[in-house]
């Protein structure tokens, strides 16, 4: 069995000129299009199937871990069942199904991922019952994300934010590793729980799973073992806009020639949304992902 560090791919730093002079910020692109199933959440799914005892792992996903989860078990001889949302990505869906994993679709309007997952827990005594970002595991293997922006010498990082396993995992990398970085969170307007609970000092939920267009980032709440980690180590978290969203996704293309999945393009959506707070600064802009059905993509792009 090899080892998390031997399995994962480290990131891809680009210094993109275009995007750079369009903005005038000194930016780095930390890319992690180019992991495994083309997330970071390669790294969380192997460290956890890597770690666990559990021949059966079941979770729920929008769909980015869930892929990485059946590739990783796939890898590692396991089963793996994942709950998704049937508004999640064609793409994600074919994924986990194409990498040997049984996919369970439910109308999050009748149902909820977590009632869902309760009710298959029950007739699977044996599954290790995994949460896509409210894990140990999970925090522990992208944690590793950390370890490698640490020796940079990066005044910013930022990271998008759903259920908080990336920021989290990148928090607790960097202070490992000591560094003196300002690690700033980039949230959907949408869904701005993460926002809220930073500045209410407690965890708050949204009432429904938020309707934006990063669909990686359509969570309710924060979990436990992030918040823990977010609340001492984030510096702040920017609600961006759709519409900032959808922006970056085209700069993404146009002046990177990076393939960005919504979700992954917050990082630079809080740039759009708040230029002044980065200014004079060596900011690193993480990119969770590049898995976007093509039709999105082509609308998003005109």
């Amino acid at each position: 069995m090899k080892t998390l560090l031997e399995s994962v791919r480290p990131t891809v730093l680009l210094e993109p000129q275009k995007l750079r002079s369009f903005l005038g910020l000194d930016l780095t692109i930390a890319t992690e299009t180019f992991q495994h199933t083309g997330s970071f959440k390669f790294r969380a799914a192997y460290n956890l199937a890597m770690s666990v005892e559990n021949d059966e792992i079941l979770t729920a996903s929008s769909g980015n871990f869930g892929q990485a989860l059946a590739y990783a078990c796939q890898l590692l001889g396991k089963k793996c069942v994942v709950v998704m949302p049937d508004t999640s990505a064609r793409v994600k869906i074919d994924a986990v199904r194409g990498y040997g994993a049984t996919v369970d679709l439910i109308d999050t309007k009748l149902v909820k991922r977590a009632d869902r997952v309760a009710a298959l827990a029950a007739e699977m005594p044996g599954a290790y019952v995994a949460s896509a970002y409210d894990d140990p595991f999970v925090i522990d293997g992208n944690a590793t994300l950390g370890d490698e922006l640490a020796g940079h010498g990066f005044d910013d990082i930022v990271t998008p934010v759903g259920g908080g396993g990336l920021i989290s995992g990148t928090s607790k990398g960097l202070c490992r590793s000591g560094s003196a970085a300002r690690l700033v969170g980039a949230e959907p307007l949408l869904g701005n729980d993460a926002a809220r609970s930073l500045r209410e000092g407690r965890i708050v939920a949204n009432e429904t799973e938020p309707p934006t267009l990063a669909d990686g980032a359509r969570t309710l709440c924060l979990g436990r073992h992030n918040w823990e980690i977010i609340k001492n180590g984030v510096a702040e978290i920017v609600e961006v806009s759709d519409e900032k969203i959808a922006e970056a996704v085209r700069l993404y293309y146009g002046l990177a020639n990076l393939k960005c999945e919504p979700t992954g393009a917050l990082s630079l959506g809080a740039i759009l949304e708040q230029p002044e707070k980065f200014a004079g600064r060596r900011v690193c802009l993480v990119v969770s992902g590049g898995n976007v059905d093509a039709g999105v993509y082509r609308e998003l792009l005109g």
